[in-house]
């Protein structure tokens, strides 16, 4: 076996044995990523002063509902509890499913409710918003289309992490070495 090749199983080996390596660089990503996107989008849908965690702008309404609040003439009022109930829990997770995912803190569970939140996002995109021309296509020589291409880019980043968990620089750690017997 040549020396190079040596050198390439050698280094190929260390990478496969560092199994803190990939969860790691999957929160840091999303940190980098996705982050503040999130957290901005949650502030657009805050109310106004301190209750405006459990009344939503009108905005956030029609961010997530955007033809049920037109039919209802951008009421919120008019608009039922199961609406008002899905706002608040979706202007909730902008802001606590990503913190939690950097913080390494119940990561698996903070991923797949993003996943979730991600693919429900998308739908609303394409059905509520009429952004069919943001679909794209996948197999096609452009890589940017917000929906097929960038939220399985996102997709995918979440489903390391529900497979891998935070890596060893989190609190999922830190808790599990708590529940640990001495």
């Amino acid at each position: 076996m040549s020396p190079l090749v040596s050198r390439y199983d050698a280094l190929a080996l260390r990478l496969t044995q560092a199994d803190w390596l990939v969860p790691t660089l999957a929160r840091f990503l999303f940190a980098a990523v996705l982050l503040v996107y999130y957290l901005n989008s949650g502030l657009t849908k805050l109310g106004d002063g301190p209750t405006g965690l459990f009344v939503p702008a009108p905005g956030a309404y029609a961010q997530i509902f955007p033809r049920a609040f037109e039919a209802a003439g951008y009421d919120t009022e008019a608009l039922g509890l199961f609406h008002h109930l899905v706002v608040v829990a979706g202007t909730w997770a902008e802001f606590v499913l990503p913190v939690a995912i950097v913080l390494g803190l119940f990561t698996r569970l903070a991923a797949l409710g993003m996943a979730c939140f991600v693919v429900v996002q998308s739908i609303t995109d394409l059905l509520g918003h009429g952004q069919s021309a943001a679909l794209g296509a996948w197999f096609d020589r452009f890589p940017d289309a917000l929906l097929l291409d960038q939220r399985a880019l996102w997709l995918f980043l979440l489903v390391v992490l529900i497979i891998k968990g935070a890596g060893p620089v989190s609190f999922d750690r830190a808790l599990r070495g708590a529940r640990r017997p001495a």
